[in-house]
């Protein structure tokens, strides 16, 4: 190459330059025009599941070794009373011991304070009655009865403490309660079985009034305040005053009891004896509120095991929307165990319906989904986790949803899960299960981050390195892999994403692991190679990173080789037409695609580049896919390797493959300039403008007749297409003889290409500028003058060109203007000048 550039300067003949010693930052930004260039792809497409199902069709789990997706819920799969974690600590023993209270006489003697009136026998078996009779309605009768017997049992429990002699004051705020229509209304009782309610609670009433009655001024006066004259003695005062004080949380419990007999038992028994679902889903939404008016929901609730058994008969009503309302209720309710796995299981098995994601959205559903992840214990619920996690998978595949979803704070809840899995050290059986369970969360995150706020709070929460360690830990599975790989093809779209993701120094170990791990799983392949084409696309160092690692070229080529051999042997379907093939390429096509485009993007590289070129194995399949491929039915691989060849032919050293067989590789790419795809024909002009340096090839060029295409696509109206062929044009020209090759209508055509494109593209006019400096070196010569016309109309151009102010517009932004003027003055106007002397001489 020295010497040619020596021959060159001597003759003072212009060569295209391969290569640029320093690049300006005009000359970086201009780099894809120059010379190498990385290339771009489409995200490999993951079609979506016709059915929702824990684990989609392609999932490598058999049926028997993972969750059922399908399954029967009834209420006898739901346990009564759910089972309490029993403390292994044992209690030490209270240092108070509970006395007699006993008070002293004016006589300081110890007296027993009087016993309490005996309760007539009658009266008694009536409230023992009336107790098994509501413990019976309470664990199988209807609840009609229930309230009526709670109400009838408080009021005869009443009698005797009258008759006792120890009377509870009225609790007023309940009475007024007892009246309240809209609680009954608000139920859907009648207002006679309100009546009934009344008149039952106003005997009650009744017999709660004691029979002396303080009055108000009795109260408010000191001296006349005091105990009542009911008691006895002093000591029945003290003793009363003391419960009272002592019992305040009693009082309490005892409104918690009133509420529940007039305000939830009335609509529980409309959920047990109503037949319509629409009623009954109101019903719900009643009693879920009035549980969270009286902050009733939760674990604290007493009555929870009789009100759960009543939720619980209602799963077997086959009906989604009301399946929802009472999954809400149970969640609410804290249940654990068995019993919080099959309500996840319940809404879990709703979501599969994709018509349901507008209730779950109505009912907020995704609020108690949420509740449960982050309040229960993970390792405690792993199987409950999968169906609720699995939920969310289902609802976030919906784009009119996923945005609320990530406001809620999901991002934020998986990312912890996944450093909590991460930490744990597991046992066979829980890496199994919290694998089924990484499978539902990363499935989750792979639909989130679409959203640009998914992915800053990814990188915020450092998720990146988490899931490359996930890849790492559970490297052994398909469906861990290829969902990882699904969210990491989406993030390295983006630069940021794509910096942090290169900035984990294992993550090429990782994925070229996956790679030997799973070579025939096609979309595991296909998003990894897909990822390292992004990662090598941004910069140098991420291009030797992954060269560097052991074995990285032999696995690409390993690959690039398997999926050759699968596509040239596999057989178009007969009806899928040209037309199909060219637009969605087979699954190995669509890898070989990806690999290229690796191979491409490393070339840019030094060293990697250089090395590349003499590699026998890559050049050969590059060549071997222009052979059995044709741009019509496969465009996108046929450019990407005609754009590969063309940066590895950049090289021009010892060994190089591409030079060694750079006269079959032009034979290939006349049949591409044939062609009616434009880019593909730019493509082959491109390697033909680095081929053409060489003279065999400019032989070639002129043999074949391949310089009239050339000259043809001066018409292009395309800036890059006329930069690239009047590169070739310029590299034919340095040969004295073969500068008549212009005669053939070029001139013209150059002459135009400065008038167009010359004012926006200094560096396409300065190429231009070197070709006519070449082709009227020697004037004297027969036919290697320019005719006089064209001498006037390039005198004019040029003479305006070099006048700064006429030629570089100042009306662009500071960036591009100072990008045109670096062009202008570095390149441009010395080759023009020296062309502008030599017309007016």
């Amino acid at each position: 190459m020295s010497s040619k550039n020596t021959k060159m300067e001597n003759s003072e003949a212009f060569y295209r330059p391969s290569l640029v010693v320093q690049k300006t930052s005009a000359e970086i930004i201009n780099e894809a025009r120059n010379a190498l260039r990385t290339l771009r792809t489409r995200r490999p497409f993951t079609p979506r599941e016709e059915q929702r199902k824990l684990f989609g069709s392609t999932s490598s789990r058999t049926p028997e070794n993972r969750p059922p997706s399908s399954f029967s819920l009834h209420a006898s799969s739901f346990e009564s009373v759910e089972p309490r974690l029993v403390s292994c600590t044992r209690l030490s023993p209270l240092d108070h011991k509970p006395k007699l209270l006993l008070s002293l006489t004016s006589n300081e003697e110890y007296h027993i304070p009087p016993s309490k009136l005996p309760v007539d026998s009658e009266e008694i078996g009536k409230v023992r009655n009336a107790r098994a009779h509501l413990f019976r309605t309470a664990s199988h009768g209807n609840l009609n009865d229930k309230i009526l017997s709670s109400l009838e049992s408080k009021r005869l429990s009443l009698e005797g403490q009258a008759t006792m002699g120890d009377i509870p004051r009225t609790n007023e705020h309940f009475s007024a309660k007892l009246t309240d229509q809209s609680d009954f209304e608000d139920a859907g009782l009648s207002l006679a079985y309100k009546d009934k309610v009344e008149q039952t609670f106003s005997e009650m009433t009744e017999i709660a009034k004691p029979s002396h009655v303080i009055n108000k001024s009795d109260q408010d006066h000191p001296k006349r305040s005091g105990r009542p004259s009911s008691c006895p003695d002093n000591t029945n005062w003290i003793k009363a005053d003391t419960k009272t004080e002592n019992n305040l949380g009693a009082n309490e419990t005892e409104v918690e009891e009133n509420y529940w007999n007039m305000r939830i038992l009335p609509i529980l028994h409309e959920l047990e004896t109503e037949d319509n679902v629409e009623r009954l889903c109101h019903s719900c939404d009643i009693l879920y509120q009035a549980l969270e008016d009286r902050n009733m929901l939760g674990k604290r609730f007493k009555r929870r095991t009789l009100f759960l058994k009543t939720l619980y008969k209602l799963c077997d009503i086959a009906s989604d929307p009301l399946g929802l309302k009472l999954a809400k209720i149970i969640l609410g309710l804290k249940v654990s165990g068995k019993n919080l796995l099959n309500v996840c299981k319940l809404i879990f098995k709703i979501s599969r319906n994709e018509k349901n994601d507008c209730l779950i959205q109505s009912d907020q559903i995704l609020d108690s989904l949420l509740e449960v992840l982050r309040t229960e214990d993970l390792q405690a619920n792993t199987e409950a986790f999968i169906y609720c996690i699995g939920a969310l998978k289902f609802i976030s595949g919906n784009t009119s949803l996923i945005r609320e979803i990530v406001n809620k704070g999901t991002v934020e809840i998986l990312a912890q899960f996944m450093k909590q899995i991460n930490l744990i050290n597991e046992n066979e059986a829980q890496f199994c299960s919290s694998g089924h369970l990484l499978v539902q969360l990363t499935a989750t995150l792979r639909n989130l981050v679409d959203l640009p706020q998914s992915r800053r709070k990814l990188l915020s929460y450092g998720a990146i390195p988490e899931l490359c360690l996930m890849m790492e830990k559970h490297m052994n599975d398909k469906d861990i892999g290829t969902n990882v790989a699904r969210i990491f093809s989406k993030l390295s779209s983006f630069n940021d994403c794509c910096s942090a993701l290169a900035d984990c120094s294992r993550c090429y170990i990782l994925f070229l692991a996956l790679l030997n791990k799973h070579p025939k799983k096609q979309d595991l392949v296909v998003r990894v190679i897909f990822i390292l084409g992004n990662l090598t696309a941004r910069n140098n160092q991420a291009r030797e990173q992954f060269f560097e690692v052991q074995g990285s070229i032999n696995t690409l080529v390993t690959l690039f080789q398997t999926h050759c051999d699968i596509d040239s042997n596999s057989k178009p379907c007969k009806d899928d037409g040209e037309l199909r093939n060219a637009k969605h390429p087979s699954e190995a096509e669509d890898v070989l695609v990806k690999l290229v485009r690796v191979i491409a993007n490393l070339s840019i590289h030094p060293s990697v580049g250089a090395s590349l070129a003499t590699n026998y194995q890559i050049v050969g399949l590059l060549i071997k896919v222009l052979e059995y491929k044709s741009v019509d039915k496969c465009e996108e691989l046929v450019i990407n390797t005609t754009a590969t060849i063309n940066n590895l032919s950049y090289y021009q050293v010892k060994n190089s493959v591409i030079l060694e067989k750079k006269l079959y590789i032009a034979e290939l790419l006349v049949q591409l300039l044939t062609s009616n795809n434009m880019d593909g024909i730019l493509e082959a002009v491109r390697v033909f403008g680095n081929l053409s340096q060489y003279d065999e090839i400019c032989g070639f060029i002129v043999q074949r007749k391949v310089y009239k295409f050339m000259i043809a696509l001066l018409d292009a109206k395309n800036q890059d297409v006329c930069f690239s062929a009047c590169g070739v044009l310029l590299n034919l020209t340095v040969d004295r003889s073969r500068r008549t090759i212009l005669n053939e209508g070029a001139i013209k055509k150059l002459i135009d290409c400065l008038r167009d494109f010359g004012p926006t593209d200094w560096q396409l006019a300065c190429l231009i500028c070197k070709t006519l400096w070449n082709y009227s070196e020697n004037v004297t010569s027969a036919g290697s003058c320019l005719e006089e016309e064209d001498s006037n109309t390039l005198l004019i151009l040029l003479t305006s060109f070099l006048d700064e102010e006429l030629a570089l517009d100042y009306n662009f932004d500071i960036d591009l203007r100072d990008y045109h003027k670096l062009y202008w003055e570095s390149e441009f106007k010395p080759v023009a000048q020296k062309l502008l002397q030599r017309i007016q001489n």
